[in-house]
């Protein structure tokens, strides 16, 4: 299919910036599910009915640096892979339905990941896909209502997990 790539992007992100990137999700979904609507069955497979083939990327892969407001991740779908180089705030990933996070501390910092919170509470909450990849500690409520995504997380704060009913988390 024409334009069968990815798209690579790296922005600097602060605790002012919040639910990031819900909005191209939403924008991801809505095309999606658009499209689905449009498309009809031809003798050679799917063809959209305006008669035009559609380019699409494979996967978006976007890169943040810095300290993330609320929110970081939430929404994510399928197709976007996104790294944080920092810290997060509360409730990342949540309600997440695919794709790829990983959080882990900046490239200068002097801090042992494996002893220090790097992504704040509710990480995971409402998760039914993608997958979660934290270098450091969790807050509380670490993949509460998680039904589907697999998360490692290096440890957690109280509650974890609570009310998961499916997928896999590795503290």
């Amino acid at each position: 299919m024409p334009g069968d790539s990815e798209i690579k992007a790296e922005f600097e992100i602060s605790t002012y910036d919040r639910a990031v990137p819900a909005t191209l999700c939403g924008e991801i979904a809505k095309r999606v599910i658009k499209l689905r609507s449009s498309l009809i069955k031809a003798e050679n497979g799917l063809v959209d009915t305006h008669g035009m083939e559609f380019e699409r990327a494979r996967s978006l892969k976007l890169t943040f640096n810095g300290s993330a407001g609320q929110g970081f991740g939430v929404f994510l779908t399928p197709g976007v892979d996104i790294t944080l180089y920092g810290e997060a705030n509360d409730s990342v990933a949540k309600s997440m339905s695919g794709g790829k996070i990983t959080v882990r501390p900046a490239l200068n910092s002097k801090l042992e990941a494996h002893k220090n919170s790097i992504i704040g509470n509710c990480a995971l909450y409402g998760a039914t896909g993608g997958k979660l990849f934290v270098s450091g500690l969790a807050g509380d409520r670490f993949a509460v209502r998680n039904s589907g995504a697999l998360a490692i997380t290096e440890g957690t704060g109280l509650h974890a997990c609570e009310y998961m009913t499916n997928g896999t988390v590795i503290v």
